[in-house]
């Protein structure tokens, strides 16, 4: 496959680098990296890049590197993705942590969410660290906690990176291009009655209370201009409520999912549930913010010249925590992720690695 001009002879070669990928992944599933305890994960990642000859930085369960020929005086692009992993579902039919490939699949926990995106970062982070001629730098960033969006993840690292001037956050996205994301924001809500005996007419019912409240999250729409998609979705996602069957409740918890655009903030989201609920809340911590980039950015118009699509991403991501430009791009598949019996097909991992490098070679084209 004839990815690059002339200057292909200075790069590694790309079946080496397919088959690399694959290996490394087939590695990462068969260690449990559920957030917060990604340590066998990163010390592997930090050994396959060792074995290229590549200095790495570690803080925490993130790894980071920089190419060979870093100048601080040319832009800096940022390739990162994720190894964590959430924990595997009740329905799984095969062992979560065994990397089988059966169909052309390669099936296990993180494969497509966000293994493959991950491995082909790294492959096409390879591809370009000898070269000298790059017109920008890259920082290759393999980042622990975006399940959990935790605190220990990307945004502990941001700070300590060289500065970006725009990213490629790799997430299962068939390889399109998602220019803007949604930020996530959630809440813990609590509806107050009074306890009473049931049998008779005394208490005063909080899951009633709260029944209200949640039948205004399931309905209520944002203003929004005419044709527009609608800027916040917000979906209660847990209840709890009563101690027996006979005792009204005096209290009832329920928790709120709120993705949101760049059309409201996340106070004026906050401010409109108090003008319309009854329920106190908690705002969880770790807001996510939502993201967008114009369809004029050099990342975008190189990824649409290579025939990829744009499309706004439902879903939150490390992209969240980004105050630059960023896309998220990456092989797999996004229905797939947190399924059981997860996986992801070989021949997207290398259609991930191939577009990568395409992508990054469009902007040396360009003269970035």
């Amino acid at each position: 496959m004839n990815i690059s001009d002339k200057r292909a002879t200075a790069h590694p070669d790309l079946n080496r680098l397919y088959n690399e990928a694959i290996a490394l992944l087939t590695t990462l599933i068969s260690m449990p990296s559920y957030s917060g305890a990604e340590d066998k994960t990163a010390d592997e990642i930090e050994l396959h890049l060792t074995k290229h000859h590549i200095n790495t930085i570690r803080k925490r369960n993130n790894v980071w590197c920089y190419n060979k020929f870093f100048n601080p005086q040319k832009p800096t692009i940022l390739l990162n993705s994720h190894h964590d992993t959430v924990r595997p579902n009740e329905q799984y039919t095969r062992d979560p942590f065994a990397a089988v490939v059966y169909d052309d699949k390669l099936y296990g926990l993180g494969s497509n969410d966000a293994g493959a995106a991950l491995v082909s970062l790294i492959s096409a982070f390879i591809y370009f660290y000898e070269d000298e001629n790059l017109p920008f730098n890259l920082c290759l960033a393999a980042t622990a906690e975006e399940e959990t969006s935790g605190g220990n993840g990307i945004k502990c690292i941001l700070d300590e990176l060289e500065p970006i001037s725009f990213a490629i956050v790799g997430e299962p996205t068939n390889m399109q291009m998602a220019i803007a994301e949604k930020g996530s924001m959630v809440i813990d809500c609590t509806a107050k009655g009074r306890s009473g005996h049931a049998a008779r007419e005394e208490g005063d019912n909080a899951i009633y209370k709260a029944m209200r409240d949640i039948a205004w999250f399931s309905s209520y729409q944002f203003p929004i201009e005419d044709g527009a998609p609608q800027p916040v979705k917000m979906s209660v996602t847990q209840i709890d409520a009563g101690m027996q069957h006979n005792i009204v409740p005096g209290c009832c918890h329920f928790t709120v999912d709120i993705r949101f655009d760049h059309n409201y903030t996340s106070r004026e989201i906050l401010n409109t549930i108090i003008n319309h609920t009854i329920s106190s809340f908690n705002v969880r911590p770790n807001i996510l913010q939502p993201s967008h980039i114009s369809l004029l950015h050099p990342i975008v118009v190189a990824g649409l010249g290579l025939g990829r699509k744009t499309y706004l991403s439902p879903t939150s991501s490390d992209q969240g925590w980004l105050d630059m430009p960023s896309i998220k791009m990456g092989p797999g598949e996004s229905a797939r992720s947190h399924t059981a019996d997860e996986f992801v097909y070989i021949d997207e991992i290398e259609e991930g690695i191939t577009i990568y490098i395409r992508l990054l070679e469009s902007l040396f084209k360009q003269g970035a």
